[in-house]
């Protein structure tokens, strides 16, 4: 099989089990047999030559239900219905697809379970990549799914949704930080971009600019296994592709003028991105931004975010005297206070939260950065 059909096969994943749920089968067991279909086609090169890859998913998936049902003798009434009804084709439901996005994060999930339903029946990856991916084993996965499709049994597919819950949940598979063969980040942009064509919803296209301006920088992140702050990054690295595109998808979301969290913090992206080097980033319009975004929610995160761009618009001090007001459990505070006493020229106390922030830290990338700069300050009084 080509590439080029896997990813097909894949896209057509949600749409084949939202067909499958009108012609009468449950979610759970439509989900099934899709997957059922998609491993049969992954394991075997039963899509060479096949002209519609999507009529040939419907019609495989289709006929493992089938097989589904018959394998119940239970349902014998039920198999007779079905099997008695012409074979669905690959006519593409709007609504179906969109209600599908809601099933997967409906309220009764849990965040993870909601980010594997998503990845398996939305974004259409076996059970074993997702597992792969967040480095779980494959059978915990399988059960966590599985949890996860029990707890929907009798909640229709087109019932009412929350989009800013599959907003959400779109952003935090974005932000995972754990891939193996399947690309994480990568497939929430791809899965919100499908959103994008669903729903007119300034704030999804604001969330696709926000993922897309972050995923630009990730090539100069991690440069031989050692983390690159934002302001030391190697900027020819970025991918330009990918941050005009983000800037023209923001821009006309918000010449939409219904402004949300996610235009916000893609605006604040944007700019990032649009300064040829850290020393020209328009700190003061990001304050402004990171005002904007406080008046949808008051969050501590967003505070100190805000408190360091104080410091590089207005000097360390006033960014210092914005940290007062936030506690010291806030993740990263004792960074950001590290980073504002360095440029304050106070070197031993910027060593002392810097140590401070590693011991924190919840990363191993992000433990080791802190310890150099704690050890690199440290090492400078050393020779004074």
């Amino acid at each position: 099989m080509t590439e080029t059909d896997a990813m097909a096969l894949r896209r057509a994943i949600p749409e084949v089990v939202g067909i499958l749920v009108r012609r009468g089968a449950d979610f759970a067991s439509a989900e099934d047999a899709v997957q059922t279909a998609l491993v049969r086609a992954l394991e075997r090169p039963a899509v060479d030559g096949v002209r519609d890859i999507r009529a040939w998913l419907v019609t495989v998936a289709w006929r493992a239900f089938l097989d589904q049902v018959r394998s119940d003798t239970a349902r014998a009434v039920r198999e007779q219905r079905l099997a008695a009804e012409p074979e669905p084709g690959p006519v593409p439901q709007h609504d179906d697809l969109l209600g599908l996005y809601f099933l997967c994060t409906h309220p009764v999930l849990t965040s993870t379970s909601a980010i594997a339903l998503t990845l398996r029946a939305v974004a259409g990856l076996t059970t074993r990549q997702i597992a792969d991916a967040f480095i779980t084993p494959e059978a915990t996965m399988a059960q966590r799914i599985s949890r996860a499709k029990q707890r929907l049994i009798g909640i229709s597919l087109n019932q009412p949704g929350d989009l800013s819950r599959v907003m959400r949940v779109l952003y935090l598979l974005f932000n995972e930080g754990h891939s193996g063969e399947i690309d994480i980040a990568a497939e929430a942009i791809r899965t919100t971009r499908q959103l994008t064509a669903l729903t007119a919803e300034p704030e999804v296209a604001g969330l696709l600019a926000l993922m897309l301006l972050h995923h630009a920088r990730r090539p100069a992140r991690v440069i031989d296994g050692r983390l690159v702050p934002l302001a030391d990054q190697d900027r020819t690295l970025w991918d330009a592709h990918l941050i005009a595109e983000g800037v023209a998808i923001l821009q006309s979301a918000l010449a939409r003028h219904q402004l949300g969290q996610y235009q916000a913090q893609a605006a604040i992206a944007a700019l990032h991105a649009d300064a040829p080097t850290a020393a020209e980033t328009d700190w003061a319009q990001i304050v402004e931004w990171y005002d904007e975004l406080l008046s949808f929610g008051d969050s501590p995160v967003i505070r100190l975010a805000r408190a360091v761009a104080i410091g590089e618009a207005n000097g360390p001090y006033a960014g210092l005297a914005a940290l007062d007001a936030l506690r010291d459990d806030v993740p990263r505070y004792h960074a950001a206070h590290a980073y504002l006493y360095e440029r304050a020229g106070e070197t031993e106390a910027a060593a002392a939260e810097y140590a401070e922030a590693a011991r924190r830290a919840t990363s191993v990338l992000e433990q080791r950065h802190l310890q150099c700069q704690a050890d690199r300050l440290r090492v400078g009084q050393d020779t004074n």
